[in-house]
């Protein structure tokens, strides 16, 4: 799928009006951070006292004959203590800036990026399987957790420090002009060096970081394989593999981070030897203005001090452009990820379904993946509300797509399908979605408890309901034995437990939903034998006054069914309703 390139401009009006509920705080923080100037305005002060109105008998500045007593004015052991006691008092000061700086910083850094994170991770569960089929989760996944955070590292972190320093710059500037204007021009000279190569490098660092990211995306979709899939790996003594795998990619990530690395240093030599370049200049014209009785040798400490907190901005503010490019590669992708329109969504006067009869219909339904790819060619059937209906083919044939169809989970290329009556499109997609009770032959449950795995269906269910599920998916006898019982904890993905104990919460949590279509996907083909019978008992019981759909490639699960379509070949080959003798005829 196509991703839309944003220009820095886009991206920062689109984080800009994402964090509008921040804007007071954001506000603050520059605020804040604009005090900067004046502090660092007043660091070198005490020093120049020392030398020129203490050491060399000069009369003290007029700001600060109007802030002194002329008593105290006129001692030098005053001034060297007033001198002494300011350094203290400017750097507790700093201190205490600092702190609220970094306090109001990371408040509102992380209240954003948990705003934005949880936006973009809604987002990705709406967008349809096809989108993540093509992507892979990792993707999604990378931007969400790594990317989207990126977005307090622009707003707080790029935006703020670049505006501190650009006034900071300008305090500087404006005082060294006033002690000495042909020196405030000469440090001036190096500000188009560091112009032109922020505009050089801003670009090359930009697509390395997108190379960047792309490439430990990669990576993280191999080390994610490699775990999910560690049974597979161990069987095959494919450990080796696939650390090779996995190391080979994330080489590549590394080699991406130093050329990064590689860019910035360069960078930053030329900042730092056109800054060293502006220094000798204001050293060798200052020292000439004082030999020359033009300037005090206190006034040019000062300058030479200005002239250090002056570059730091200008260095700061070229940096901080190159730095920002981190940022923004990560938070385009974010907004690539939220660009990305659901296939899958509600007509603008969508109805609203409480609770369906359950009469389906497929009228001339096709689909497929691709326009060369056709799963299902025009299909046709009716199942009546309240109606058993058992589906036969071989692995491939279109069964499973037809009930991806069915929940929209992808809609078809061409045909309708109908519920009650009425295309399913016309419904509220998550009224549709309620519908449903959906039992996988391969039972997915949440690394979390018992109790609320089989209650995910239904999220304020009393604790007597779920027991009342368990008891009648046969599952309440083997949930008890456990010490915690239902609260026992059922580990990822539910691999505490046997097969048939997945099976029979996911049963359990198909009664507690208590919706009228139930979907069952092959739920006894992976259990044993013993374990077969307890899940077809429950199984019997679920499917009582409900639409029942029941994939199964053990024909003899579909005996109760009172019609059993066959497909092959995403074609329906025949629709009966005499289910022993038909299956007869095909053993």
């Amino acid at each position: 799928m196509d991703e839309v390139q944003y220009s820095d401009r886009q991206i920062l009006k689109r984080l800009f009006l994402f964090a509008r509920p921040y804007w007071l705080l954001i506000s603050l923080i520059c605020i804040v951070d604009l005090l900067a100037a004046p502090l660092a305005l007043l660091t070198p002060l005490p020093l120049k006292i020392v030398v020129d109105s203490v050491i060399n008998n000069l009369a003290l500045p007029d700001f600060m004959n109007a802030l002194l007593p002329s008593a105290l004015g006129s001692s030098k052991g005053t001034l060297l203590l007033i001198a002494t006691v300011s350094v203290v008092l400017i750097a507790i000061v700093m201190q205490l800036h600092g702190f609220g700086s970094w306090l109001l910083q990371s408040y509102t850094g992380e209240k954003l990026s948990l705003d934005f994170r949880s936006n973009l991770l809604y987002h990705a569960q709406r967008l349809s399987l096809a989108y993540h089929d093509s992507q892979g989760t990792s993707d999604a996944i990378y931007r969400i957790q790594w990317d989207a955070p990126n977005i307090q590292w622009v707003l707080i972190y790029g935006i703020s420090p670049f505006i501190k320093a650009a006034f900071t710059f300008a305090g500087m500037l404006w005082v060294t002009f006033l002690i000495d204007w042909q020196l405030a021009l000469v440090a001036l000279t190096v500000s188009p060096i560091i112009y032109f190569s922020t505009r050089f490098f801003k670009n090359k660092l930009r697509n390395q970081w997108d190379t960047v990211k792309s490439l430990e995306t990669s990576a993280l979709s191999a080390l994610q394989e490699g775990l999910t899939s560690l049974r597979v790996v161990k069987a095959f003594g494919q450990e080796k593999r696939e650390h090779k795998r996995f190391r080979k990619l994330a080489s590549q990530g590394v080699n991406a981070n130093l050329k990064v690395v590689f860019i910035e240093s360069a960078f930053s030599l030329i900042v730092a030897c056109a800054m060293a370049l502006g220094t000798a200049l204001v050293l060798f014209i200052g020292g000439q203005h004082v030999l020359s009785g033009q300037l005090t040798l206190g006034n040019l400490l000062l300058v030479m001090t200005y002239l250090v907190e002056l570059y730091k901005p200008l260095e700061s503010i070229g940096k901080q452009i190159a730095t920002l490019q981190n940022g923004l590669s990560s938070a385009g992708r974010a907004l690539q990820l939220l660009d990305m329109d659901p296939e899958i969504k509600d007509r603008i006067d969508a109805r609203p379904l409480k609770k369906a009869l359950g009469n389906i219909e497929f009228s001339h339904v096709s689909f497929g993946y691709t326009p060369e790819q056709q799963v299902i060619s025009d299909i046709s059937f009716s199942i009546p509300a309240g109606s058993k209906v058992g589906i036969a083919g071989r692995t491939g044939s279109g069964k499973t797509t037809m009930i991806n169809l069915l929940t929209r989970f992808y809609d078809p290329s061409s045909g309708k399908i109908l519920l009650d009556g009425h295309d399913i499109k016309e419904y509220k997609h998550e009224d549709l979605l309620r519908q449903f009770s959906i039992v996988l032959q391969e039972p997915l449950l949440f690394s979390t408890t018992i109790a609320e795995n089989i209650a995910y269906g239904k999220v304020d269910a009393t604790q007597q309901e779920i027991i009342d599920a368990a008891r009648s998916a046969n599952a309440h006898d083997f949930i008890s034995s456990f010490p915690d019982g239902y609260n026992t904890l059922v580990g990822e993905r539910g691999m505490r437990l046997s097969g048939g104990e997945r099976q029979r919460i996911s049963l359990a949590r198909a009664f507690l939903k208590n919706a009228p279509i139930l979907i069952l996907d092959e739920p006894t083909s992976s259990v044993d034998i013993s374990t077969e019978s307890e899940i077809i008992d429950a199984m019997k019981r679920l499917m009582n006054n409900r639409t029942t759909l029941m994939i199964a490639h053990r024909l003899t699960t579909l005996e109760d069914c009172d019609l059993l379509l066959r497909i092959e070949n995403g074609n329906i080959t025949a629709i009966c309703s005499d289910i022993p003798e038909s299956l007869h005829r095909k053993s």
